[in-house]
């Protein structure tokens, strides 16, 4: 890691990061370990250790697991503390939205550019976020492929169990962010995670424009349905983001989406053509 990018970490390093450093360098040393020996215990160098503490590399996930294993003396603090470090990590605008998305009981997704971050594999995501512009270090790039792989967890939540739709314009699935390889990995992925009970992929045709009406013309949009029966409608566009709550504005979208559900392939024709796409068409 170069000096350049420890400082950028450190002057990034969410209030939750910040919190855990200290933590974690309180207990060790209450424990009376070094840096080194705690490193050892966990599986990290004492260098690691100390860029942890001082907020040069955050604390990732699997460092957490393991920190919570060595010194975290049956408290539950870095375990508890896993989610909020996550989304410490999510870029600004799409921070408020993490939260309400981890909660939802539906959500229904329209996309017309890229896969729905919450279905892409690590090497879409890292493909999407390391070539945006301006360019991330690897550092950066890394902590955002491993928040957005954190959101899948809602596909296997229970209690309740979250119903989740997405709808993608055919034009993603030909898009090969990564190289063609990493877009029909991608597609496979697709296929597994629209067999799921919990799961609808449907795919918006191209052509669409052609039959005079297009619903979907407008762009993205994101509906969330929370355990509370709130309905929240969320939009990105160039780095900003809209989280919409007021009813009559969310009732005009959820109405926009309807008709993007009936213009959109079926279930059934959209794994077919995605499976086609992806170079594993059954017969």
């Amino acid at each position: 890691m170069t000096a350049m990018a420890r400082t950028e970490n450190k002057a990034e390093a969410g209030s939750t990061a910040q919190l855990l450093a200290a933590l974690a360098k309180a207990l060790r040393e209450q424990q009376e370990l070094t840096q080194e020996e705690l490193g050892k215990r966990i599986g990290y160098t004492g260098s690691a250790i100390s860029a942890m503490e001082t907020g040069a590399q955050p604390a990732s996930d699997k460092m957490l697991a393991k920190l919570e294993e060595a010194i975290g003396g049956g408290l539950g603090i870095f375990e508890k503390a896993r989610r909020f470090v996550l989304l410490d990590k999510y870029p600004a605008q799409f921070k408020n939205f993490a939260l309400v998305e981890q909660e939802a009981v539906t959500l229904s997704s329209y996309q017309t550019y890229v896969v729905d971050g919450l279905f892409q594999t690590p090497e879409y995501a890292r493909a999407l976020i390391g070539g945006s512009f301006p360019r991330l270090p690897d550092e950066k790039v890394e902590q955002l492929v491993e928040a957005r792989l954190a959101r899948r967890a809602l596909f296997d939540r229970v209690d309740p169990t979250a119903m989740i739709e997405l709808i993608l314009d055919e034009s993603a699935l030909r898009r090969p962010f990564g190289g063609w390889e990493v877009l029909r990995d991608q597609l496979r992925s697709l296929t597994e995670d629209a067999e799921r009970d919990n799961v609808s992929i449907q795919v918006m045709p191209m052509d669409r424009g052609l039959r005079g009406t297009h619903a979907g013309e407008r762009g993205n949009m994101v509906l969330v349905d929370s355990k509370e029966h709130h309905r929240l409608a969320y939009m990105e566009i160039e780095d900003e983001s809209l989280l919409v709550s007021d009813p009559a504005k969310v009732a005009r979208l959820t109405h926009r989406y309807a008709k993007i559900r009936t213009q959109a392939l079926s279930p059934d024709d959209s794994l077919s053509l995605i499976r086609k796409l992806a170079g594993e068409e059954r017969t």
